[in-house]
């Protein structure tokens, strides 16, 4: 099998400070997947990359923003994001985001 895969349970969160968790679930070099766990209050700061983004809420709510436009997202809302395009979340009620890259977020690993 050419990429990465690994059973949820045995990889461990980074912690990237301000209540902002990240753990790497699979990946090759065209695609990687991502859970992003956020605490209420918590940011994911407005950034730009080259990437293709995919985001999928998996449980809370947050307030994100792509370019100069914002929306509260909830469970089961998605959202795509271009690349390049700035974009960035404040997370209203503590929750999971799953972020699908294209193609792979090197600086990740």
């Amino acid at each position: 099998m050419k990429g990465h895969v690994a059973m949820q349970r045995d990889i461990p969160f980074k912690d990237l400070g301000g209540g902002v968790r990240r753990r790497v679930l699979s990946y090759n070099e065209k695609v990687m997947t991502v859970e992003v766990s956020f605490e209420t209050g918590a940011e994911g700061v407005v950034h730009t990359h080259p990437h293709t983004q995919c985001t999928y809420v998996l449980s809370g709510r947050f307030n994100y923003i792509v370019e100069d436009e914002a929306i509260v997202l909830g469970p089961g809302d998605s959202v795509v994001v271009p690349s390049d395009l700035p974009h960035g979340t404040i997370c209203l009620e503590t929750g999971v985001l799953l972020d699908i890259f294209s193609p792979m977020r090197s600086d990740f690993l």
